[in-house]
């Protein structure tokens, strides 16, 4: 009994040594050295009804069977540039660098419209049509270079298809550059201001008040989304509490100013800073579009307090 304790002992003593020198690395550093593997962030408006979602990620585990995919969205509005172009606006901060953004909203594919790799100043990278997609992350995070997808190494088939790029160019192109090959070799440098933005109308503040436009709806749920952050409402002057006159299209109304929905009463409108730290409007427990029957994009102004 004594031996197997003082083996136990000496035995504590010797790792404590190799502790010290450095020869056997704590749990904890092991951990911070460990080696996750690249993400890729997928979204599409292909719904997933058919199997053009698991196809497209086939394609990527192909070429980097280790890759993590996550799905940001499949059920983007059909067609709609301007909707991916928000849903990348809201996603994006919280990934890190090194983040692929492939992202397949592309009512032109077949036609004129390039293929891009773009990468961002925060170092994420966005595998996309050249389409406007990029718009609303440009403006905020800014853009470092950006390359037309030339490169047919790069791609899959022999014969790409007219109508399916998502398979055939932007899955294949996004795991190469989650692989780590130089993406420089994708295709030729594209001049940045070449890259074709969406035309946003710009929130203006004059004597009349604060002119916005509602963009979209928030999921599900009904509420409005804007292009107006936190900080463009505030210079109005109101606070929360506050009853707010807006117009919206020829609608107009009184609405107040709430920290959450809870604050009217239920089936209520109401104002509000969302959680991606937007003005936006919504109903306690029912959907504002639906009620006021508001189909966005529509224009609104706000007058000062």
């Amino acid at each position: 009994m004594n031996s197997t304790l003082q083996c136990r002992r000496s035995f504590a003593r010797h790792v404590a040594i190799l502790l010290i020198l450095g020869l056997v690395p704590l749990a904890s550093s092991r951990a911070q050295d460990q080696k996750y593997p690249p993400t890729i962030v997928f979204m599409t408006d292909f719904g997933t009804v058919d199997d053009s979602v698991p196809i497209c990620k086939g394609v990527m585990y192909s070429v980097m069977p280790s890759v993590r995919i996550v799905d940001l969205s499949h059920q983007v509005t059909p067609f709609s540039i301007l909707d991916g172009a928000r849903f990348l606006f809201g996603a994006t901060p919280y990934y890190p660098a090194g983040t692929i953004f492939t992202v397949v909203i592309d009512p032109g594919v077949g036609s004129t419209r390039k293929a891009v790799v773009i990468q961002s100043k925060r170092g994420q990278f966005f595998v996309l049509p050249d389409n406007g997609l990029i718009t609303l992350v440009a403006d905020r995070d800014g853009l470092e270079a950006a390359r037309e997808i030339t490169n047919p190494d790069w791609m899959i088939g022999k014969a790409l298809s007219s109508t399916f790029h998502g398979r055939d160019i932007f899955s294949p192109a996004g795991a190469h550059v989650a692989r780590g090959d130089d993406w420089t070799q994708v295709g030729p440098a594209m001049d940045l201001k070449s890259l074709v933005r969406l035309d946003l109308q710009v929130p203006r503040l004059d004597a009349q008040g604060l002119h916005g436009e509602i963009i979209a709806t928030d999921g599900p749920f009904g509420n409005l989304v804007t292009n107006l952050d936190a900080e463009d409402f505030l210079k109005l002057g109101y606070q929360r509490g506050d009853t707010v006159p807006i117009t919206i299209g020829d609608k107009k109304m009184e609405l107040p100013f709430v920290k959450t929905f809870s604050d009217v009463a239920l089936g209520k409108p109401l104002i509000y800073i969302d959680s991606r730290g937007r003005f936006g409007l919504a109903v306690n427990q029912g959907s504002f579009a639906a009620i006021y029957a508001i189909k966005p994009p529509v224009k609104f102004t706000m007058a000062r307090k």
